[in-house]
């Protein structure tokens, strides 16, 4: 059993209220602004995301980026998980990114998560898409029991649940 629906279609396109922002899935071709924008607040990043999923490397090069891009857009297309770019109006600029995956731990049906550059930390954009994102999933993802990693639990709790089987 999958777990989404087979008839489930993932959104392509979404607005974050009150800001110029919106969400769409990450693309390969999206290297050039996902490179600087990763690498540009990376030591942030790596404080969240590092001891969970070892990213993003201090030696990450363009052309791995490029090729962990070309996975999630594979995965998306395939349904397996999804990565979602934040981007302005214009899509000049990736300012964050929101993480949907299947459960990687127990008690969840969807693991969550998202961060967005550091100029925006605090901002007006950030709490906007802090407020956007678990609408969005309740509205939009057929999940029961989703899991913000980071906002309703901590990296460090998550860790230390028992593994999916």
């Amino acid at each position: 059993m999958s777990w989404l629906p087979d008839d489930f279609v993932h959104p392509v396109y979404v607005p974050v209220p009150d800001t110029a922002l919106h969400l769409r899935p990450i693309r390969e071709a999206d290297t050039p602004l996902d490179y600087p924008a990763v690498m540009g607040s990376r030591e942030r990043l790596w404080e969240i995301f590092g001891p969970a999923w070892a990213w993003p490397a201090e030696t990450m090069t363009y052309e791995a980026d490029r090729i962990d891009l070309l996975r999630h857009e594979k995965e998306i297309a395939a349904h397996q998980s999804f990565n979602y770019a934040l981007l302005d109006e214009e899509e000049t600029a990736i300012l964050g990114c929101v993480y949907i995956d299947p459960p990687e731990r127990t008690g969840s049906d969807g693991e969550v998560s998202w961060w967005v550059v550091d100029d925006l930390v605090g901002g007006e954009a950030e709490r906007a898409l802090d407020a956007l994102v678990p609408r969005w999933i309740a509205a939009d993802w057929p999940f029961q029991q989703p899991r913000y990693l980071g906002r309703d639990i901590t990296w460090q709790d998550w860790l230390a649940l028992p593994p999916t089987s």
